[in-house]
């Protein structure tokens, strides 16, 4: 029982038998009050945990909660009521981050928290502002009257030692029961696993730092350093990139019906079909963003890979877009949804996109376009942009093949002779998506042809990661246990997508488009297609591919990805990281 006093220097007790004898009512009433406050968090804890271990993780965070605002404030009405509030909110945004990214509220996200998230809350919710101030204004007098009728005060010593035991406990049960990574995906046990990534966090932020690396006393004083110029005089194509939104070879899974010539849509111009190695299984779509801009991977950053492309935004000056300018490009990408959706224009900027076109540019304020109007988009950009002395490079993203398969998507869209193979209704709207794509992608390049008879064009295609529907479908009788542990290990029948490489007035170096090819290793396979020069960061990437036969992270178990990591940083690509 936390000891109190009043805010009168006479005996507590004596004061607290005054009261119940002259005003007991209105004592006995608040006492009510605080209670009922309690209760009633306990009862909203119940509803959003479940299991007894949760439920204790999120009683304890709550009692925290208490003792924090009781050591600036001492009135255990008033942080009763705040806790119950903040409580509600922190349920509320987890809620809201599960129903859009399908990963429930975690410690890192008041870690790195900053105006594009607010930014982006405002775009698709521009009525938050107005029902902010409402609430305030109806909250403010509300706690100013709780405030003046708390007549208990609770000392601070108290209060530091309730807090530090509660942090102590939370801390030894996360410690003996650590959250798996795929808790966040449950949907479930919002405010314990938000306690629980606090833990996780803050351990892996004091051991590693943001990414992992090497230390640098194993490295020494190697340097890398890019090379001043680009050889000049040299035509080099325009180079489109296509991020195929869930897109992969479905037949991989067993008894899938495909139509006929369904698997030519992953081959390339030479005719040979190539597997990608993505660092996500059924998405987030942005590690392999990550992977493809900078050839680096999202993996390095351990548990708070989730938040990759935040945490990079204004700290890697290496990659894709910047070699590419090197030797004279323009570097476009058309972004499918808000700009400020987890930091995706400050990150893509600063790894070199010069021209950042998201949903609001292009002129439409929903998202899941179909496929051809990226297209359409990117034929006008490129129309617009193009010159006869600066080429290129433009990031176009696809949208059609995404999540939810249970509906049918602008079925007005279906090509010409479309039949659905026979399969469950789910797997053929996604193989029905896929023609769909399969046939703008044609369209595309046959306006692009006769738009631009006479320039060269790369085209580089890939999947940016399987779609969900394949965790069913690969291994039909697994157990969920082993196949938690086939995505937990990253199993590369999990993660294998496709790319191809295609091309128009121009036949491109194939050389470093081995069968099996990490995300990572794009950008070295696209400027080897391209004739571009590697600098010297990426000729000593592509010495860890050729050795590692195409995959990177996954080498050495990250052994290598992690002294890469720290010859860049030593070299200063990689800062405050």
């Amino acid at each position: 029982m936390i000891p109190v006093t009043t805010s009168n220097h006479r005996n507590p007790l004596q004061i607290m038998w005054t009261r119940m004898g002259a005003h007991g009512w209105l004592w006995n009433l608040r006492v009510a009050l605080i209670v009922a406050t309690h209760a009633a968090a306990a009862c909203v804890l119940a509803s959003v945990e479940y299991g007894p271990f949760a439920n204790t993780v999120a009683l304890l965070t709550w009692a925290l909660l208490n003792f924090l605002f009781l050591i600036v404030l001492r009135r255990p009405g008033v942080s009763a009521v705040l806790s119950l509030a903040l409580v509600a909110i922190l349920i509320t945004l987890s809620q809201f981050k599960y129903g859009i990214t399908q990963l429930t509220l975690t410690f890192l996200d008041f870690l790195i928290i900053d105006r594009d998230t607010v930014s982006f809350l405002h775009s698709i919710f521009p009525q938050l502002k107005t029902q902010s101030w409402i609430f305030a204004a109806i909250a403010a007098p509300v706690m100013w009257v709780i405030w003046r009728t708390d007549p208990f005060r609770v000392r601070r010593a108290v209060s530091m030692a309730g807090a530090v035991a509660c942090v102590a406990a939370i801390t030894g049960l996360s410690v003996i029961y650590p959250e798996q990574p795929w808790e966040p995906f449950q949907g479930v046990n919002h405010i314990s696993n938000l306690a629980r990534s606090g833990v996780v966090s803050v351990s892996h932020l004091t051991s590693t730092g943001w990414i992992e690396a090497d230390p640098p006393k194993l490295i020494g004083s190697a340097q890398a350093t890019p090379l001043a110029e680009c050889e000049p005089g040299k035509k080099r194509p325009n180079i489109i990139m296509v991020l195929d939104e869930s897109s992969f070879d479905i037949s991989a899974a067993p008894g899938i019906k495909v139509p006929a010539n369904y698997r030519d849509y992953f081959k390339s111009a030479d005719g040979k079909q190539r597997a990608f190695v993505a660092e996500s299984a059924g998405g987030p779509t942005w590690y392999t963003e990550f992977n493809v801009l900078t050839g680096l991977s999202a993996r390095s950053f351990g548990k708070l890979k989730f938040y990759v492309t935040r945490i990079a935004a204004g700290k890697i000056s290496r990659g894709l877009p910047q070699a590419l300018q090197r030797c004279g490009y323009r570097t476009f990408s058309m972004y499918p949804t808000y700009g400020d959706f987890l930091s995706a224009r400050n990150f893509q900027t600063s790894a070199g996109i010069e021209k950042f076109v998201d949903m609001a540019d292009m002129g439409v304020n929903e998202d899941m376009q179909p496929d051809r109007f990226y297209f359409d988009q990117a034929l006008q950009l490129i129309s617009r942009e193009k010159s006869a002395d600066q080429p290129l490079f433009v990031l176009v993203y696809l949208t059609a093949n995404h999540f939810p398969w249970t509906t049918s998507y602008r079925p007005d869209l279906t090509p010409a002779g479309w039949t659905a193979p026979g399969n469950s209704a789910e797997v053929d709207e996604y193989i029905r998506r896929q023609a769909m794509t399969a046939a703008d992608y044609k369209s595309f390049v046959a306006r692009l042809k006769a738009d631009h008879p006479n320039d060269p064009f790369l085209l580089v295609r890939f999947g940016d990661h399987q779609p969900a529907i394949s965790q069913k479908l690969l291994e039909p009788k697994l157990p969920q246990a082993s196949l938690a542990n086939r995505i937990m290990t990253h199993d590369l029948r999990y993660y294998k997508t496709y790319y191809a490489i295609d091309a128009l007035n121009y036949k491109p170096d194939m050389s470093l488009a081995l069968d099996t090819l990490d995300a990572a290793y794009l950008p070295l396979a696209v400027q080897e297609a391209a004739g571009v020069p590697l600098d010297s960061t990426f000729s000593e990437q592509k010495k860890i591919m050729l050795r590692c036969k195409g995959l990177f992270y996954a080498c050495k178990e990250g052994a290598e990805a992690r002294r890469f990591n720290r010859l860049l940083i030593d070299a200063g690509f990689v800062k405050h990281l």
